[in-house]
């Protein structure tokens, strides 16, 4: 195991998270507002358990199989991370115009 150095940020976490996309609309899940929290520990200093807890843009999301791998992939790269949990939920339902950036939704063509 490797003992995690520093601090692992949210922000670090959402720096990580940025890159990755919804397949379907090509828009960041950052972006749109499908990541609904994050958290890092390192309880006994051998590393880092990060979990996310997300959503969907649709609960019959044919992709969301594939999201939650690049979400999980994206994690297990940052530095002296040992363990990554990506919690799907659907409470509350994501709507775009409640959780979607500004520039999203200017994308999206919501007013």
């Amino acid at each position: 195991m490797t003992q995690a150095t520093g601090q692992l940020t949210f922000k670090a976490i959402g720096d990580a998270l940025k890159p990755v996309q919804d397949p379907e609309i090509h828009i960041s899940i950052t972006e749109l507002g499908l990541v609904y929290g994050a958290k890092a520990e390192d309880p006994d200093g051998k590393g880092w358990r990060i979990s996310v807890q997300m959503s969907l843009t649709s609960p019959t999301c044919p992709y969301g199989p594939m999201l939650l791998a690049m979400v999980h992939g994206a994690m297990a790269k940052l530095p002296g991370v040992r363990d990554v949990n990506v919690d799907l939920t659907f409470s509350p339902l994501w709507d775009p115009r409640t959780y979607a950036s500004e520039e999203c939704k200017d994308t999206l063509g919501i007013y």
